[in-house]
């Protein structure tokens, strides 16, 4: 299949396959078609499988099953010094 792009859209592939996001053009476009694709299928999901994932995460915050953001930063950084020991 020949697939025919615009000026701007050829110069856009071009300049981040210069800049090293994508090993080619037509892997940049395969790429970006199936991203697309994902999302297109994410917007007819009605993601009523994530309400009681949802809800069990509401229940542990008012349970007060949390850390805070600088709580959970220590945490990892802590984690990664150990690893580079």
């Amino acid at each position: 299949m020949a697939i025919t792009l615009t000026p701007n859209q050829e110069a856009w592939l071009k300049a981040h396959v210069a800049a090293g996001d994508f090993p080619s053009i037509e892997e940049a476009a395969r790429q970006l078609i199936d991203e697309r694709i994902v999302e297109r299928e994410l917007e007819k999901d009605d993601l009523a499988w994530a309400k009681p994932l949802v809800e069990e995460g509401l229940a542990a915050l008012e349970r007060g099953e949390f850390i805070s953001l600088e709580a959970h930063k220590a945490r990892n950084a802590a984690r990664l010094a150990a690893l580079k020991r």
